[in-house]
């Protein structure tokens, strides 16, 4: 049985889709909720295979829900409910570590193959639409280190700096850097926030992209 947790704000959407889920052999929604801050809580115990979330909450985004639940318990794959098919929100999707994202106005059964899809470790991310994601951040990144550089042409990393963002670039979570490294989870963000400060960044996805370009120009880095 693989088991879903829903969030959206709107009951009789939530209850629209429950009955969809329910109905479907081999499917069922182990949770609800109508909030952000509600949901991480209630997605730590029970625990479902997939978790659904609408983009547009009233205490936040689904795309922040699902970095945060992602961080949390990297296991549990993130499907984004959506209203609108733009690249602002498939690139914000991607980004945050979803594995896809569908439109609210899709048939029920393309609902159900993707929660049945990305249950089993697929991902509806697209080769243009990663290709879009990977254009994007590396013109925001160059954008960054242009303007960093034009008031620091110098940017020295301390060993452990370097170590950190080496495990960025690779894609770990705060979480999994503090084992690698073994350090507390809330030290290694406060190096991810000294990284970000030092390379005129505003997110990590940026600073992975920096160190995998850095990685090409040095492989010995």
């Amino acid at each position: 049985m693989t088991r879903v947790f829903l969030v959206d704000d709107h009951e009789i959407v939530r209850r629209g889709i429950t009955q969809l889920i329910n109905a479907e052999p081999g499917l069922e929604v182990v949770g609800e909720s109508a909030t952000a801050r509600g949901a991480l809580e209630r997605i730590t115990a029970t625990r479902p295979d997939v978790a659904v979330l609408d983009v547009h909450l009233p205490d936040g985004n689904g795309i922040e829900l699902c970095r945060h639940i992602r961080s949390a318990h990297p296991e549990i794959p993130c499907l984004i409910l959506t209203a609108y098919d733009d690249d602002a929100a498939s690139i914000a999707a991607v980004v945050a570590g979803a594995s896809g994202y569908v439109l609210k106005n899709v048939r029920g059964r393309h609902l159900v193959e993707s929660i049945l899809q990305v249950s089993q470790g697929q991902t509806l991310v697209t080769r243009d639409l990663s290709n879009r994601v990977r254009s994007s951040l590396t013109r925001q990144t160059q954008a960054a280190a242009q303007e960093k550089s034009s008031r620091d042409p110098q940017v020295r990393l301390t060993l452990r700096e370097t170590q950190v963002l080496a495990l960025i670039t690779e894609g770990l979570t705060n979480r999994q850097i503090g084992q690698r490294l073994n350090l507390r989870e809330k030290t290694v963000k406060n190096y991810v926030s000294g990284l970000l400060a030092k390379l005129g960044m505003t997110c990590r996805t940026q600073v992975a992209v920096y160190g995998a370009r850095l990685s090409t120009e040095d492989p010995t880095r």
